[in-house]
């Protein structure tokens, strides 16, 4: 029997509506969709990092007649694209004559991306939601020839965090600063994902325990058809407990007794598609160890814990290291990659972006530096400096959760102190 798609769409349809749109958190990335482009506006993220919210938002606030599917409906769980037809006929009597239509985990059924393509080439204008990478670097990319403009969007930085908490950001005065790192601590442990923001402890544990199934099930396993379930939630499982961890392909295998290093990078590569992690990459000349080295951020540290297996670390230090890593995926520019930079048996830098072949900063994160002993200065500061000479770089940041503001010069280079907070409001 054939679903009765009118009655989905309206039912779809009215609930985006009854959403209270006046109190949600601007964001950036929503002045990064033009709904004018003859390209297909792409908004991919993590699950539940507010995409659907976003796009909707934007088409609202627009005052344009739109069209609206969400794919992530159980009662569409078994489309074909021969149903596209259906569902536009049905779009066209719910709303009448429309020229932009908002696709909604689109990547839900199989063949979409040449009704995506169909409708393009007859005027169409599409703002597509998606929770996977490969949205873009597969299916997409092949069939559309860069006929799309992608928009990356990540659960809350700690400066939306701070809005939808109605944090100050802007006063100096000891209040203001004291709730600031207040709002850092709870962020470091509770996360950015918007759903999260008024739950409990308790409410939470079963949020982040269902989200990081939901994506290990049906954003990887089930969209790649995998047969050992368990491995992949077990690898995935590890990464997470491992985070701020250097491993490469081999060390994964290892673990897990997999069948090659293949095999754990494309494991690997799945889990980092679904935004569930971040991949570092270590710095390196060989492009080898640049494809086959890499430190693992949970793309919230809300992931990091509490999960039923997780190993529940209270390491400030990482969860601060971690934000960090992600606050420099968010930020990074058209051409930059980001990097951490390891000198075997001398020493390291936890981050460097680099434009081209050029160094631009060099970033260190530490959590107390308010009186530094020799040993932690000459990690944190001596290391910084040494490889901002090595690379020929003069920017150069520490991220500190505590200590003093100040520059510290030496052999003409500067290196820059600056409170987590600052850094990361920007």
């Amino acid at each position: 029997m054939q679903p009765d798609y009118l009655t989905i769409l309206s039912d779809q349809r009215d609930e985006l509506i009854r959403t209270d749109w006046q109190h949600l958190v601007p964001r950036k990335e929503e002045q990064e969709v033009n709904l004018n482009s003859p390209l297909a506006q792409v908004v991919i993220g993590v699950r539940r990092s507010g995409k659907s919210t976003l796009c909707a938002k934007v088409m609202l606030d627009s005052g344009l007649p739109f069209g609206y599917i969400n794919f992530d409906d159980d009662r569409l769980g078994r489309l074909s694209r021969q149903d596209f037809d259906e569902l536009l006929s049905a779009l066209y009597r719910l709303n009448g004559d429309f020229q932009h239509l908002l696709l909604d985990e689109v990547q839900n059924v199989e063949g979409w991306e040449l009704f995506v393509n169909r409708m393009l080439r007859q005027g169409m204008h599409l703002l597509v939601t998606g929770s996977n990478a490969n949205l873009l670097s597969g299916e997409l990319a092949t069939h559309l020839t860069g006929r799309y403009h992608q928009i990356e969007l990540y659960p809350f930085s700690f400066s939306e965090y701070c809005l939808a908490k109605q944090v100050d950001t802007q006063s100096f005065s000891t209040k203001a600063v004291a709730l600031r790192e207040k709002a850092l601590d709870d962020y470091l442990f509770g996360g950015g994902f918007p759903e999260l923001m008024h739950l409990n402890m308790a409410e939470r544990t079963g949020y982040v325990r269902s989200l990081v199934q939901t994506i290990v099930e049906k954003d990887i396993a089930r969209r790649y058809r995998l047969r050992y379930t368990q491995t992949l939630a077990d690898v995935a499982n590890q990464v997470l407990d491992e985070f701020t961890c250097e491993q490469s392909f081999a060390t994964v295998q290892e673990k897990h007794n997999l069948r090659s290093p293949n095999t754990a990078k494309t494991y690997l590569q799945y889990i980092r598609n679904a935004y569930l992690v971040c991949g570092v990459p270590r710095f390196s000349l060989k492009s080898r160890e640049r494809r086959t080295v890499h430190k693992y951020y949970a793309v919230d540290t809300a992931m990091v814990a509490p999960r039923e297996e997780a190993l529940l670390t209270e390491s400030v230090g990482l969860r601060l290291e971690n934000v960090v890593a992600v606050e420099l995926q968010r930020r990074a520019k058209a051409g930059e990659q980001i990097y951490y930079y390891h000198k075997v048996r001398e020493y390291e830098v936890d981050f460097m972006v680099v434009d081209g072949v050029r160094v631009k900063e060099l970033i260190q994160v530490t959590y107390d530096f308010r009186n530094p002993r020799a040993k932690l200065y000459n990690r944190e500061v001596g290391n910084l400096l040494k490889a901002g000479k090595s690379l020929n770089c003069e920017k150069l940041t520490l991220v500190m959760m505590f200590g003093e503001k100040r520059d510290i010069e030496q052999d003409g280079l500067v290196a820059r102190c600056i409170p987590a907070t600052e850094w990361l409001l920007g």
